[in-house]
């Protein structure tokens, strides 16, 4: 009798398939040897990304936080909520539109960010410092080709 591979077969043999273990492999570490850091300067990721988006730029509309950090819009009111009780941020109202609402850094959030946002660059910059620059800059064309892939 002729055999013939079963589709769970077929779909394990897919050339991509350790690209995409090498992707999330990288996501992770990347991500906890980022979020490790972050906790150690009183920070979740989520809003040390909030924190570092707002930091040296004018107030942003909620869209325009979620767009820079990929944060959906459930998640960020949540963390600007926290950000906001911790004294960091304020909500700005519009006197034209109350329905318009930015957010910016107050005092304490700027001498925040401008505190950790140098030491948590330099915590990345150790490990990015491993790869040269021809490296770097392939990994980007590659991740780049990989995003325009799915778009």
């Amino acid at each position: 009798t002729h055999m013939t591979e079963s589709s769970t077969s077929i779909a394990a043999q897919q050339p991509f398939l350790p690209l995409l273990q090498m992707l999330s492999a990288a996501y992770q570490a990347f991500s906890f040897y980022d979020q490790r850091h972050l906790r150690t300067l009183g920070l979740t990721a989520s809003q040390a990304d909030v924190l570092f988006t707002l930091g040296n730029q004018p107030p942003m509309s909620f869209k325009d936080i979620g767009t820079n950090t990929l944060i959906t819009k459930g998640t960020l009111t949540g963390v600007v909520d926290r950000l906001e009780e911790r004294g960091l941020v304020q909500r700005q109202f519009s006197s034209e539109d109350r329905r318009s609402i930015r957010v910016a850094l107050t005092e304490t959030g700027r001498a925040l960010f401008e505190d950790t946002f140098p030491k948590h660059i330099a915590h990345l910059k150790q490990r990015f410092d491993r790869l040269d620059i021809t490296q770097i800059e392939a990994i980007t064309l590659s991740l780049r080709q990989l995003k325009t892939a799915f778009e």
